[in-house]
């Protein structure tokens, strides 16, 4: 495999925009040499943090079940040689991992979470417009599932600019969400930059604001050689019963040097830098990328330079 898998940046995608796309139900989740690390860290996690990467209202139980069987279903199909299922357990990989299905389980997303890399966030349409109701989130992109968990959509995109309440952007993705179709799944990717490549990469408010409002932000002082490239690959699928909509998030985590080995490398770094440079004041920010840009960009174009 010739990493990285997913590269948004290099064009394909527009940073801060909704760019959404059908794909087919047979690639809704990914299985790659990633798995087995994806998730022992999130049974790390799940013995240290519980109550941090697990959240659900009580009255999400029975939308729960019906995700962890349209997973399993999928799964079992698509993944035979990955995924066997033994009277109440399934086996997973082939190191003797066991994940137990059980009739009464009090959280159905999170058993079938530990089943693949992917987060799973489910979302329901309420008097106020769709909630975040329940999520098995380990893997966050420097946000927190407690300031987000039973909010309303828009409020939950309130730090990204131009999504916020009341904004054109926050119109468009209540309308995406109200007309999604049950056999028309969707999906969108996009990236980010962090300083280390820590898949568990949560964020207060909090924390966010003061590395924005840092000389230089989080990225300050690294040498551009260490920052690692961040990219989700996101899902929407609407489930058939509860007409709840289930929002999975795939990440790849990959130093940006990877960039100078790959096939297409001086095209990746000449695509990266060009996004960098389109950002705006308020957009370099909520990257935690300000003051650190032009650097980054730099260096970017050095290798770009390379294949010309």
């Amino acid at each position: 495999m010739v990493r990285p898998v997913h590269t948004p940046y290099d064009g394909s995608a527009t940073p801060f925009t909704i760019g959404l796309k059908p794909f087919d139900l047979r690639d809704w989740i990914e299985i790659d040499g990633e798995l087995e690390r994806c998730l022992t860290e999130k049974d790390r996690l799940f013995d240290a943090v519980p109550d941090r990467v697990f959240m659900a209202r009580a009255d999400t139980i029975e939308a729960q079940r019906e995700v962890r069987n349209e997973l399993l279903r999928h799964l079992l199909q698509r993944f035979p040689g990955t995924y066997r299922r033994a009277a109440d357990e399934v086996f997973v990989g082939d190191r003797g991992r066991r994940v137990q299905i059980r009739a009464d389980d009090p959280a159905p997303l999170k058993t079938v979470s530990l089943m693949i890399a992917e987060d799973l966030v489910l979302m329901r349409k309420c008097d106020d417009g769709w909630r975040l109701v329940a999520a098995s989130l380990c893997f966050p992109s420097s946000w927190s599932l407690a300031e987000k968990f039973d909010r309303p959509l828009d409020a939950i995109h309130d730090t990204v600019p131009g999504f916020g309440p009341g904004t054109r952007t926050a119109g468009m993705i209540g309308r995406i969400f109200d007309n999604l179709k049950v056999e028309l799944p969707v999906e969108r990717r996009n990236w980010s930059l962090q300083e280390n490549g820590e898949l568990h990469h949560p964020r207060s408010k909090d924390l966010r604001d003061a590395g924005a409002e840092a000389d230089g932000g989080f990225l300050a002082g690294m040498a551009p050689t260490d920052v690692f490239v961040r990219v989700e690959r996101q899902t929407l699928r609407k489930m058939p019963a509860s007409g709840d909509i289930l929002f999975t998030i795939r990440i790849h985590l990959d130093p940006i040097s990877v960039i100078e080995g790959h096939p297409d490398g001086p095209a990746l770094a000449r695509g990266l830098a060009a996004q960098l440079d389109a950002l705006e004041a308020d957009q370099l920010a909520y990257k935690g990328l300000t003051g650190v840009r032009d650097r980054l960009s730099a260096w970017l174009r050095e290798r770009a330079a390379i294949g010309e």
